[in-house]
């Protein structure tokens, strides 16, 4: 478990930090933007909203990008590569050739071995995991809410690694980011049926409460993939903790009754 302090805008790995210098990463929180319109109602204000939400001012979320982007790379020029999320089990790489995106790509992960971007995905309760291969270089991130969790996103994001870029699972670092936890994701039987007919380990992942409730624990469904893809367990983190429970902390779309701002997790290669 990583430990970060609990004022920063921005949680890392310090063991990513130590060994891997070159190594750009990071999951914000709702700290240190400028956007007010989802604190408004609890007075406060600066929070960093990273998603062009109905609600909020573009102009806003631009600021509140370009201070995501100067904290992780130290420059507020470096480019941000996001995606049209549609919770899929769909990654795209992004060649160190190929010129840059002119529109997001349909998708919910990236990898790429270009250095000088940074690769994001946008969450409110989803689990974002970050992945790098520090021997070849190569780094990605991923969406997982509970539909690209069943279609194996991270799972078939690392094997897209390998026949990509041919990284060896082993090898490879992986980092798990805030996101709702199994205390408050309540879920339906259908969501036991459809895990159970993709993983054994699903009963694992629920647990019933005293008053019949059933409860999902997204994070640990993301980490067993990242161990069914060959990623070793000591080479695996954690980062921050429930959206929903740490709602002062975290944007949650449940804990915020689906009217709230969104994170971005986000990884890359320094220049």
């Amino acid at each position: 478990m990583t430990r970060n302090d609990s004022t920063s805008p921005i949680l890392r790995v310090p063991e990513w930090t130590q060994r891997f210098p070159w190594l750009w990463h990071g999951f914000s929180t709702r700290a240190g933007g400028v956007s007010s319109v989802y604190g408004a109602a609890e007075g406060r204000s600066g929070e960093l909203n990273l998603g062009y939400t109905t609600e909020d001012d573009p102009e806003r979320v631009c600021e509140n990008r370009l201070r995501l982007v100067e904290w992780v790379s130290g420059s507020r020029a470096t480019p941000l590569v996001v995606l049209r999320q549609i919770h899929s089990g769909t990654s795209v790489a992004l060649r160190s050739e190929e010129p840059l995106w002119k529109e997001p790509p349909q998708a919910d992960g990236i990898l790429s071995d270009r250095p000088g971007v940074l690769l994001a995905v946008q969450t409110a309760d989803c689990i974002p995991v970050l992945v790098a291969d520090p021997e070849r270089r190569v780094v990605a991130t991923f969406h997982a809410g509970w539909r690209g969790t069943v279609q194996r996103i991270v799972e078939e994001g690392i094997a897209r690694m390998q026949a990509e870029y041919g990284c060896a699972p082993e090898q490879l670092v992986a980092a798990i980011g805030p996101g709702i936890g199994g205390c408050c994701y309540a879920v339906g039987e259908e969501l036991r049926t459809r895990f159970t007919a993709q993983f054994l380990y699903a009963d694992v992942l629920f647990r019933s409460s005293a008053e019949g409730e059933l409860f999902l624990e997204l994070r640990e469904a993301n980490r067993r993939q990242l161990l069914d893809a060959g990623v070793r367990a000591d080479q695996i983190e954690v980062a921050g903790g429930c959206t929903q429970c740490d709602a002062q902390r975290f944007f949650s779309y449940r804990g915020q009754m689906c009217r709230t701002g969104r994170m971005m997790s986000v990884i890359g290669i320094g220049n």
